[in-house]
Parts: C-alpha cells; sequence; structure tokens
C-alpha cells in the first residue's frame, strides 16, 4: 500500500509517499481502509521532533490522527464492529496514523460515521471535535445561559466550539480576524470581535462564565482573559506550552486541556451530524501524495480551514 511516513525528525522534506507492508490487525484491532485522514497542526510538531516527550512515536512514522474509513479487518477479540462498518476515529497519537491507504485502530477507538456527510469528510471532525467538546462541558461546565469567550474562533476547533456552546444555550462572544468572521457568525456566535482592531477588554462589556482560549497568545495576552471571567468561573486552554494562570483570590481557575480519545463522545458528535446540529466545514481535499507540501504550506502559515488528506485508492 501506498503511505507517507518520515523515517527522521525534521522540516516537511522528510515527509516520504512510499510503498509500505499492508498491517495485519493484532488482538482488539481492526483494519480500517483509508477515506480520508485530517491534517492537524500536531502533526507539524510532532514530525519535527517538538513533541518526543509527551507524544514518543517509532521512526518510520506515518502521520494523521483522525480516520475516516471503512473496517476492512478484524483481530482477534475486536468486538462490535463488522467488515464494511464505515467508521471514524481518534487514533492513539503515539501510533502509526491514517496518512495511508490503510491504517490498524483499536477497535474501542472507532465510532459509526455520520451518513449525512460524505466519509471522507467525516476525518475533518474527531480530533477538533473531541478538542471542543472536553474543553467547553467537561472541563468548562457549559450550561444554559452562561457566556462563554471563545479566544481564536476562527481556527478548526473554534468552529466547533462556537456550534456547540449555541447548541447548549450560550451566549457566544468569539474573536476571530477578518477572514474567518463571516464563518464564525454563521456559525451561531451571538458577538464577533475582530481581534486586529479591537482590543478584547474593551469589547467584553459584562463578564463571561468561562473563556476558551484557542489561540497562541503571549502570556499576558493568556493572563488578561482571567480578568474577563466572573468569579468562580473557568479559563480553558488548549495551548498546552503555556499553562494556564489563574486567580485563586476570585476563584477563577485556569485549566489546560490535553483532548484524550472517546469514541462514545465520538458518537454523539456524529449522531449531532445527522440531526443536522451539528456542520462539518472541510476547506480543502488533498490527495495523499502531497500531504509533504501540505504540510510545506503549514509551515508557512498558508493551511487555512480544515483540510482532509485523501488516497488514492479511497
Amino acid at each position: 500500500m501506498k503511505a507517507v511516513r518520515f523515517h527522521e525528525y525534521g522540516d516537511p522534506g522528510v515527509l516520504v509517499h512510499e510503498d509500505v507492508e499492508q498491517p495485519v490487525p493484532g488482538p482488539g484491532q481492526v483494519r480500517v481502509r483509508v477515506a480520508a485522514t485530517s491534517f492537524n497542526p500536531v502533526d507539524g510538531n510532532i514530525r519535527a521532533g517538538f513533541m518526543r516527550g509527551p507524544i514518543p512515536v517509532v521512526l518510520p512514522h506515518t502521520p494523521g490522527i483522525d480516520v475516516a474509513g471503512t473496517v476492512d479487518a478484524l483481530g482477534e477479540g475486536a468486538e462490535g464492529l463488522a467488515v464494511g462498518d464505515d467508521v471514524v476515529g481518534f487514533l492513539p497519537m503515539d501510533g502509526p496514523g491514517a496518512a495511508a491507504e490503510y491504517v490498524l485502530a483499536p477497535a474501542e477507538v472507532l465510532a459509526p460515521a455520520p451518513k449525512s456527510v460524505p466519509l471522507a469528510d467525516a476525518a475533518a471532525l474527531p480530533l477538533v471535535g473531541l478538542t471542543a467538546y472536553q474543553a467547553l462541558f467537561e472541563h468548562g461546565g457549559l450550561v444554559a445561559a452562561q457566556r462563554v469567550l471563545v479566544n481564536g474562533a476562527g481556527g478548526a476547533v473554534g468552529g466547533y466550539a462556537v456550534q456547540l456552546a449555541k447548541n447548549a444555550g450560550a451566549h457566544v462572544i468569539a474573536t476571530a480576524g477578518p477572514r474567518s468572521g463571516d464563518a464564525v457568525r454563521s456559525a451561531g456566535a451571538d458577538e464577533v470581535v475582530d481581534h486586529t482592531t479591537t482590543d478584547l477588554a474593551a469589547a467584553v462589556t459584562e463578564p463571561v462564565d468561562l473563556a476558551l482560549n484557542l489561540a497562541p497568545v503571549d502570556p499576558a495576552e493568556l493572563a488578561a482573559l482571567l480578568t474577563l471571567i466572573k468569579p468562580g468561573g473557568v479559563l480553558v486552554n488548549t495551548t498546552v506550552w503555556m499553562p494556564a494562570p489563574s486567580d485563586e483570590e476570585r476563584g477563577v481557575r485556569g485549566i489546560d486541556l490535553f483532548v484524550r480519545s472517546d469514541a462514545d463522545l465520538l458518537a454523539g458528535l456524529m449522531a449531532s451530524v445527522d440531526r443536522g446540529e451539528l456542520r462539518v466545514d472541510v476547506a480543502e481535499r488533498v490527495p495523499l501524495a502531497e500531504l509533504p507540501a501540505l504540510h510545506a504550506r503549514a509551515a508557512e502559515g498558508g493551511v487555512h480551514g480544515k483540510v482532509v488528506v485523501v488516497p488514492s485508492a479511497a
């Protein structure tokens, strides 16, 4: 089969589109014929070697944490799935990824794919959808009628965070640049603050219950978000290289989010897609052979929106 792998850490040039042996599922594993994976910024950080501590991978390594595809073979003891099932999953971050024609996955990380969108497009959702949900509800405790600030809503996680918060009955304030402002509004934001022209502290006239930071801001900007949060509120931060500050005097907690795979939660998100409650946005569809070029574009800041990567065999 064809796969994209890197045999050493480095810049996007280390990625090679090459022939590899088709994997054989072991106990508890299934083999998935890949319809698509997606590009996530963490893929570039792993390739560059920046994540060797928290995410140790075995070289050569195939990137691609998200997968959408069809079950092709079952290993011993792999339960709850059958050959021919269309599935999605958030793969173990330290294992071989889905930038290939086939990938092995633990059966327990896979969920039924939605039927209302193309199978390949469903690969756009797992990592970013789980991140948004876990940030808002598991760590942020968001409930109806609360006010939530999504800082950096123009990215892939932000689009789902806005949709999920609005669906939960929250008042959503979102920051976005000129390129993504309209998309954030269409996702359901009640207020959109253009961070390139407007001071956030001046724009948020009433404190929020929860602030979700998705943007690579400097420490001073992250700390400033605390001042916009009500006493007893929460700041959830996804830029984990910069720990979330707290304000103990006012009881404002800072929480750093490390997303985890959760097939039951993922199945719920996919069901929301089929009910029309959650929109899957795909900016580009790129052939697998062009993944090295996609990494290069991303390293230069040239990737906007969610990109799915499609094997030629899909």
